[in-house]
């Protein structure tokens, strides 16, 4: 029996928490008829672009500019004449991207992942932060967990490696949500042995998981012929859901793998419903864009970058955010679960991913991780370009390398970048995660 739903609703409606009443929105919106969809979403949109426009002083100046505000009133048609928000302008703008009424707001500080280069920091505030949890609850509710069901969140804490704790607060909400916690950033023998106790003793519905880590943990099972209780469904996120990744962790635990899009910027963007052929954008709370480099609209299957329009902080609005994702447009699919969501086709990664060539052009990176897939000598790998024509293969190796596959690997990374790029291989004992926890596949240190 799970009791734990209606006391955690109760405790919601007792602290006046939102949650419960966006959650009732979000059920409302999801199976609405695109038109209505669309006319839901440019409210939105006009809501908090006539917010910026009174409150934050850069959007006071660039929203007019761009033909958005027009007596006070919102333009819409001229929305992609907006220029693109990045990190660079956030830095170089500070407190002129936050709203002049954002101390009201309950507001918090956060940063974005630092993926891209140094961190910047946001402003997000309880409303915003109230409609990411409403939509976190949504997707797993969609997906067959209940809000009380057991689920076990591997993701990873800093806290947790410094001082030994989540920390109270946390330990508490994870009681009521029935959810226990296990660090991903340090996974050896003895910690893997503790999760694979948790996970059969306490017999999880879900797991939230980083993507890297369910995959090294689902390999160590696989390897061990270890027997796992059967959860019934598995979300991962922050580092792309490749075909091979979902494959190893569906055969390790036997359950379905659905991929989940979000970042700390924005907050929840996208996930797979059960039919796991796109991802939904959720479209009460962003908006999406995926563009090509002339900041053009692209069509159905094709590759371009995400901006992202945050339909809910109002505290520090971004408005066609520059994430650093690149993504293939699904459009609006006719998709089996009756959804008429804007959707993606597949996340491809940070820009990081790329490499640079001296004529400015970008290229994908993925093409070079795919050569080293399914080699039994290659533990974990990342490929690093420090400049144009120089390509470091890093590599935690478990056996000696094939000659002829490492000769492979430079023939097609020459394919890729040029043939007089130079291809040198770095066997190392362990690769390091970097400062925000996340496992880069790709590093690109070329400035142009």
């Amino acid at each position: 029996m799970n009791w734990r739903k209606p006391i955690i609703f109760a405790g919601l409606y007792l602290t006046g928490s939102k949650i419960p009443t966006y959650l009732k929105e979000i059920e409302r919106i999801e199976k609405l008829p695109p038109e209505e969809i669309k006319t839901y979403q440019d409210e939105k949109l006009k809501k908090i672009l006539l917010h910026a426009y009174n409150n934050v002083p850069y959007y006071h100046k660039v929203l007019p500019n761009a033909g958005v505000i027009r007596n006070g009133e919102v333009d819409l048609k001229n929305f992609d004449k907006i220029p693109v928000l990045t990190k660079d302008i956030i830095r170089a703008e500070g407190e002129n991207l936050y709203s002049r009424d954002y101390k009201k707001r309950k507001p918090y500080e956060n940063t974005s992942g630092g993926s891209t280069g140094e961190p910047v920091k946001l402003i997000q505030d309880k409303k915003y932060n109230e409609w990411n949890i409403a939509t976190k609850i949504y997707f797993n509710q969609i997906l067959g967990k209940d809000i009380g069901e057991k689920e076990i969140k591997f993701w990873g804490s800093d806290r947790d490696i410094i001082e030994g704790t989540i920390g109270l607060k946390e330990e508490i909400i994870n009681y009521l949500y029935n959810r226990k916690f296990f660090n991903s950033y340090n996974l050896n023998n003895n910690s893997i042995n503790k999760l694979i106790n948790l996970h059969n003793t306490f017999k999880p519905q879900c797991y939230w998981s980083y993507t890297d880590g369910m995959f090294e943990f689902s390999k160590i099972i696989i390897n061990r012929n270890v027997k796992l209780y059967t959860p019934k469904f598995i979300i991962t996120s922050i580092n792309p859901l490749y075909d091979n990744i979902r494959e190893t962790i569906e055969k390790a635990l036997r359950c379905p793998v659905y991929d989940q899009y979000g970042s700390r910027e924005v907050g929840p963007i996208a996930c797979q419903c059960k039919e796991k052929n796109v991802l939904h954008i959720f479209p009460w709370f962003n908006f999406v864009e995926v563009l090509d480099d002339n900041y053009k609209k692209v069509g159905f299957g094709k590759e371009g970058k995400l901006f992202i329009t945050n339909l809910r902080n109002y505290s520090m609005p971004l408005i066609r955010y520059d994430i650093g994702d690149i993504a293939i447009s699904a459009e609006y699919p006719k998709c089996k679960c009756g959804r008429n969501f804007f959707s993606l086709k597949k996340i491809l990664g940070r820009t990081l991913g790329y490499f640079k060539k001296r004529d400015g052009s970008l290229i994908h990176s993925h093409f070079i991780v795919q050569q080293l897939f399914f080699k039994d000598w290659i533990k974990r790998f990342q490929i690093i370009q420090d400049n144009f024509d120089n390509i470091i293969i890093r590599i935690e190796k478990r056996g000696e390398p094939d000659r002829k596959e490492l000769d492979d690997i430079v023939k097609k990374t020459r394919i890729l970048i040029g043939k007089n790029c130079k291809v040198e291989f770095e066997f190392v004992d362990e690769i390091l995660p970097s400062k925000s926890g996340k496992y880069l596949y790709t590093i690109c240190e070329v400035e142009k």
